[in-house]
């Protein structure tokens, strides 16, 4: 039974952010096409104003239980699978939409949360199949096509990933994250020139935005270490945590350019704060521990070496969770 899936699976860690799109809500205007008697549609109309996800979920389900192969049971089980999104149920969103879908097909806007749903489990085959329908059908959009390109970038087929890049890139050559995810491609592909060109693209966007993002300024920053231009990289960094100040990324780059300038006591603290932030993140250890090494403090420095392959072996032995077979 649907209702008695709540395993959440968490997707792996990508080297790209994790910025799935996703509806910021869901639509409520169509209610009356569900066929709810009266006190049964006020309280989901309730519960959703409430956002009491698990009441308007116990409600859809039941009901589309009542009539699991109508028209009417699709459209029940449609809306249940964007409350359980947004719940962070993945497991039973997919589950809700896949059964819709077998009843009726979905429409454009559950189909791709449907895919972000399967990216979010770590389920990047299935994912990736779900936006193949959707360029069929809505070849125009170049949101899906990039989101391809992001699963190619992870699967570490980058020059895929970069053609469909370039027309993505094409299609909407104001994508700000297009030029970042093309800039990183092509530090993979060992060209460094076409990287920074495109992660100032990326950066000169990102600027114009009403939300700038401070990723694409943290993946300059990286770059501009690798060729040494460290107050280049200083420069960018301070301005991604303007706008972020608690990304952690951004606190441990700003941590490895302290301690190549000397100051261990600001790479400390730097390091620290992003260690902080995100208690699974390894590799504010490892920086950790060098410089404690580098300071004499041997206790310390074994501390955090061994935080930091205590987190690495995790990650790396973190299983994929199955999703259960759909009926």
């Amino acid at each position: 039974m649907l209702s008695a899936v709540g395993v959440c699976a968490q997707a792996a860690p990508s080297h790209l952010p994790a910025a799935q799109d996703q509806p910021a809500d869901i639509n409520v205007q169509n209610l009356a096409d569900l066929q709810l008697d009266a006190k049964l549609q006020e309280e989901l109309e309730g519960a959703m104003g409430r956002h009491d996800y698990p009441s308007a979920e116990m409600i859809l389900v039941s009901e589309a239980e009542r009539d699991p192969k109508s028209a009417r049971g699709a459209k029940l089980l449609s809306l249940a699978g964007g409350i359980f999104f947004l719940d962070g149920k993945y497991v039973n969103s997919a589950i809700a939409w896949k059964k819709a879908d077998a009843i009726a097909p979905l429409d454009e806007r559950s189909r791709f949360t449907l895919a972000m749903a399967y990216i979010k489990l770590n389920r990047r085959n299935w994912a990736g199949a779900e936006l193949e329908k959707l360029v069929v059908s809505a070849p125009e959009k170049p949101l899906y096509l990039y989101w391809l390109a992001r699963l190619d970038y992870d699967a570490q087929n980058y020059t895929t990933a970069v053609a469909r890049l370039q027309k993505v890139i094409e299609m909407d050559p104001k994508m700000m994250r297009a030029y970042d995810t093309l800039g990183l491609c092509y530090e993979y592909l060992d060209k460094p020139e076409e990287a920074m060109k495109n992660y100032n693209q990326a950066v000169d966007l990102n600027r114009l935005q009403l939300k700038p993002s401070p990723w694409p300024l943290v993946d300059l920053a990286v770059s501009l270490i690798g060729v040494n231009r460290l107050e280049d990289a200083k420069k960018n960094l301070d301005e991604a945590l303007r706008y972020d100040a608690k990304l952690p990324q951004a606190r441990y780059q700003l941590g490895r350019i302290l301690e190549m300038q000397g100051d261990f006591d600001g790479a400390l603290d730097a390091l620290t704060k992003a260690a902080e932030l995100d208690h699974e993140y390894p590799e504010p250890h490892l920086a950790l521990g060098r410089i404690y090494h580098r300071l004499g403090d041997r206790q310390r420095a074994d501390s955090e070496i061994a935080r930091f392959q205590q987190l690495k072996k995790a990650h790396q032995a973190s299983p994929q969770t199955p999703i259960p077979l759909l009926n």
